[in-house]
């Protein structure tokens, strides 16, 4: 896991000096509609109303933005002698009440207060219409509207079980009562009080406060009138009286950064993937082939939208062979430089690169095209940006109370209470959220071990041990379990997949399974292989003639392959920050390094465990992945003298791909010790490893991996007695991947004597810095 603190973003609004200079010189931009002009919408008479002027106490509290239901006391009410109207319209000239057959115009009160008394026997059907300087508008008052969140959405959000919050928080154009309007709803319990602004009223929220439902901190105000597209913001009042003006944190769409306003939005994508989904779960993904191709998607091809990006990363991921992609975090973030590990926006795609239906037809097409599209998901901390998720109401809401448990030790950012239910089921949601709106076939969870130890990082003294005296995070694993636990109930085919970098016991193990330390699993379907991606790096990156010392940290980890469901993983956090490209890590002269990846490659590919390989280390690409201009494409140019050694690289993996598909020795028993043997795991002397691989039905597949930089011709590998012949169908060292063309071309059939311990033997040539997959003939 890499990131970068992120550099605060603007508020995306004005100042309260410019907003109210505006509001006075400029035509007031409401939700409205014209006045209706004709001779057929003659207006009724105007009668004068009798002042009905708001209560001092209530005044107050509506003029500093600190009522909770501003509905009690604006809009249309029955009181003795008729229905008293109260309007408050900061700037406004005058308010004239339309009920149809009457118009009356409402006693101006001062500080944008207007009220009248009218005689009527019960509340009317009315609009209202506005005159500021120089503009008249009809709209209708957001105060004569009901609550548009029912009790049992506000029954699970007080639960925290709330499974698709998404749904009932955040903005949502909807007709209500007869009208279309969005609705607003944003969770704030510690606000005294709170009001939306944006583009519609010139980001001065005054005359829009939103009201409180009961005890479960969730503010509402339904606004006729403003529809898809427009910006908007929570003006908070904290509980010091102070001011604070916030995006969204439900937005499901943005500003493109740097501004930092939400947007609102409606989808009007519609899905072409229907088989692909029916079919998702037909076999488990740990059965299945899972050959992923990382990606950043800003810089896969720097400059593409989501639109333009779906027109050609779904051909190169097929051509290339992969079954998924990952996709570097999607979620909107402020700071590039972060790579979106430092997410502001957790329910909206990246507005860097198109609209969330953009971002919806990037992953229709990769479906479309046969191709799983996982996700990053950064549930484990956040950015401290002034406007977005950090003492969102004026005091720690989404982080723990006590400061110091809630800074992240290592990105200085901010951790989550995942002991809180609201946010609980912030997050949960939000996993659910984009398998469900977004067709993401897979989470990788980033950084786990830093949710799952309270002291990560920390020092003696600088953590508090749990109730049972340990150093387990309690609410952390409850969290993790609920998630998986929800996402795989809701999302049938859809898999987690955590980056946890210790032995925490039961990543994989299924959440009502109890391991030797007392917990359940944490029910993630598969795991990076941390250890495996570090000790097979280590060996790699000796030089062939101090290899042999080394030999363990190739077969160490065999040991626990199978404690887990692993996937092996060569991402982007190994490829920058100093430590260089895949093929730089390799010794030798260029020819060598060139010889050592392609190797290393054909060993992953056939080790249990599923593969991850990101973006340039597909073709050798020899400088550090750098965000600012992505991978270096020119390598491949056929005019770059050097191309050919790109391309011979780049093939082997469509190669390697396309055999792993085709053969299910190599997937199908990956979590099952029966579908791995070692052959040679002890021939460090000669830098060879030899394993079988089986499928589930006992087809073998051969794997030698060579790792000297000679040849070795008549070597001995022992073999089943019950396989007649054998052929070569990979040679990593084959000419047209820019090797030196050591195969085996013709079949080659078992001689009878043994070894390594095996009844029978084939006589191999193996070939420098290689690896070969045999099959049987």
């Amino acid at each position: 896991m890499t990131s970068k603190k992120p550099a605060a973003g603007n508020t995306g609004g004005q100042s309260r000096a410019a907003r109210t200079d505006a509001a006075r010189t400029r035509s007031a931009r409401v939700p409205a509609q014209s006045a209706p002009s004709g001779p057929e919408a003659a207006p009724a008479p105007v009668v004068s109303a009798v002042p009905a002027a708001v209560d001092p106490g209530d005044r107050e509290r509506l003029l500093h933005g600190t009522h909770h239901d501003p509905h009690t006391v604006l809009g249309a009410h029955p009181v003795p002698g008729g229905v008293a109207f109260r309007v408050f319209r900061p700037y406004a000239r005058a308010v004239t009440v339309d009920c149809g057959e009457l118009r009356a115009r409402l006693h101006d009160d001062g500080d944008g207060f207007f009220s009248g008394l009218l005689p009527l026997a019960s509340v009317p059907a009315y609009r209202l219409l506005v005159t500021y300087d120089g503009t008249d508008l009809e709209t209708e008052d957001p105060y004569r509207f009901l609550p548009t969140l029912g009790e049992l959405d506000l029954h699970l959000i007080g639960e925290g079980r709330h499974e698709q919050l998404w749904r009932a928080l955040g903005a949502h154009v909807l007709t209500h009562q007869g009208v279309t309007g969005t609705r607003f709803a944003v969770w704030a319990p510690n606000a005294r009080g709170v009001r939306v602004c944006g583009g519609f009223n010139f980001w001065d929220g005054s005359g829009f406060p939103m009201r409180s439902l009961g005890g479960t901190g969730v503010w509402e105000l339904f606004v006729p009138g403003v529809g898809e597209g427009e910006l908007y913001k929570f003006e908070i009042t904290r509980p010091d009286g102070s001011r604070t003006v916030r995006a969204d944190p439900m937005a499901r769409r943005t500003e493109v950064p740097p501004a930092t306003s939400s947007v609102v939005d409606v989808s009007h994508h519609e899905w072409g993937d229907a088989e692909w989904l029916a079919h998702r779960a037909d076999t488990p993904v740990h059965e299945a082939p899972f050959s992923v191709y990382e990606v950043h998607l800003p810089s896969w091809r720097p400059g593409l939208t989501y639109r333009e990006l779906a027109g050609e990363l779904p051909a190169y991921v097929r051509e290339m062979g992969f079954t998924h992609v990952e996709l570097m975090p999607v979620a909107e973030h402020p700071f590039g430089g972060s790579w979106g590990y430092q997410v502001t926006g957790y329910y909206a795609p990246t507005a860097r690169l198109g609209t969330p239906d953009d971002f919806k037809y990037l992953v229709d097409r990769l479906h479309q095209a046969g191709i799983g599209v996982l996700m990053d998901w950064v549930p484990a901390h956040f950015p401290r940006d002034e406007w977005a998720l950090a003492a969102f109401d004026g005091r720690p809401l989404y982080e723990p109370q006590d400061p110091a448990r809630a800074a992240h030790p290592d990105w200085g950012t901010l951790e989550f209470d995942l002991g809180r239910r609201e946010v609980r089921n912030f997050l949960v949601a939000n996993a659910v959220y984009w398998c469900e709106e977004f067709h993401i076939d897979g989470l990788r969870v980033d950084a786990v071990a830093s949710m799952l130890y309270l002291d990560y990082s920390r020092d003696s003294g600088q953590w508090t041990p749990n109730q049972h005296g340990g150093r387990e995070n309690l609410d952390a694993v409850a969290f993790l379990q609920e998630m998986n636990a929800t996402v795989y109930r809701r999302c049938p085919g859809v898999v987690t997949i955590a980056e946890e970098s210790t032995a925490w016991d039961g990543v994989t193990r299924p959440t009502h399974h109890r391991g030797p330390s007392g917990f359940g699993g944490l029910g993630f379907g598969l795991k990076w292989n941390m250890g495996w991606m570090h000790d097979s790096l280590q060996y790699m990156s000796h030089d062939p003639v101090h290899r042999k010392h080394h030999h363990h940290e190739m077969t160490f980890s065999m040991v626990y392959a199978y404690s887990e469901n692993y996937v092996l993983p060569i991402s982007h956090d190994e490829v920058v920050h100093g430590k260089g490209s895949l093929v730089s890590k390799m010794p030798g002269d260029w020819w060598q390094r060139r010889a050592n990846h392609r190797a290393y490659l054909g060993f992953m590919w056939a080790h249990p465990g599923k593969q991850l390989l990101y973006m340039g280390q597909e073709f050798a690409q020899g400088a550090e992945w750098s965000e600012a201009h992505g991978p270096d494409w020119w390598l491949l140019d056929p005019e770059y003298g050097a191309a050919a050694d790109h391309r011979g690289v780049r093939d082997l993996v469509r190669d390697l791909n396309a055999v792993y598909r085709a053969a299910p020795a190599l997937w199908q028993r990956d979590t099952d010790p029966a579908g791995f043997e070692w052959i040679a795991g002890d021939a460090a002397d000669d830098n060879v490893f030899a394993f079988l691989r089986r499928a589930a039905d006992g087809t073998p597949l051969l794997a030698v991996s060579h790792l000297a930089p000679v040849v070795r011709p008549d070597y001995r590998v022992g073999v089943p007695e019950d396989v007649p012949a054998w052929v070569e169908v990979l040679n990593t060292d084959a000419t047209r991947y820019g090797g030196s063309g050591v195969t085996h071309p013709d079949p080659l059939k078992p001689d009878p004597q043994g070894a390594h311990g095996r009844p029978a033997s084939l006589r191999l040539t193996l070939p420098p810095l290689a690896t070969v997959w045999l099959r049987p003939a």
